[in-house]
């Protein structure tokens, strides 16, 4: 029988173009949780022991190596943290669904402006923002995790896309700015 080898959506892919890198994130595992109706405080009560909370709409919290990430109403993704079963949720394994790329660096808000059709500067986008928006033509969920720095996640099939676009944009904003 063949032995399995698991591997990332970009095998580990980074690259430094002009003021940005760009580097794929090993998110861990990534867990969907959707509050069934009335069970807010079950769940809230369940999460406390992973010192996580359902985050308020745009936006996330981080707990030692995990975090808690807003997906939509009474929805979230928990990366990073095995999550034990969770009464009151649907509760859904999405880690090998999902890719993960960091974009990172000086440059980093002007590169994703070309993508992202949002206001990405930190006065409106803070640290701990997390949103479900376009990249491009995909569906992703974008979290500032910095003040130079985001993570973007993408269906894993469209991986290379995102990396794609993502690479295209940078190589535009360094020309542009001469790097």
């Amino acid at each position: 029988m063949p032995e399995l080898i698991a591997k990332t959506a970009l095998d580990g892919r980074r690259r430094v173009l002009g003021g940005v890198e760009l580097a794929e994130v090993d998110p861990g595992p990534v867990t969907s949780v959707a509050v069934y109706p009335g069970c807010a405080a079950i769940v809230a009560a369940a999460l406390l022991p992973l010192g996580l909370a359902m985050p308020a709409p745009n936006r996330m919290q981080t707990a030692g190596p995990g975090r808690i990430v807003w997906t939509g109403r009474d929805q979230a993704f928990v990366i990073g943290l095995a999550v034990p079963g969770l009464q009151g949720a649907a509760v859904t394994d999405q880690s090998g669904g999902w890719a993960c790329i960091a974009v990172s660096g000086p440059a980093a808000t002007e590169v994703l402006a070309r993508l992202i059709p949002l206001d990405l500067r930190v006065a409106a986008f803070g640290v701990g923002t997390a949103v479900r928006a376009p990249l491009n033509h995909m569906n992703a969920v974008l979290m500032r995790v910095g003040e130079a720095g985001f993570e973007i996640m993408v269906f894993r099939s469209m991986a290379r896309t995102a990396w794609h676009e993502l690479e295209t944009a940078a190589q535009a904003v360094a020309a542009r700015a001469g790097r």
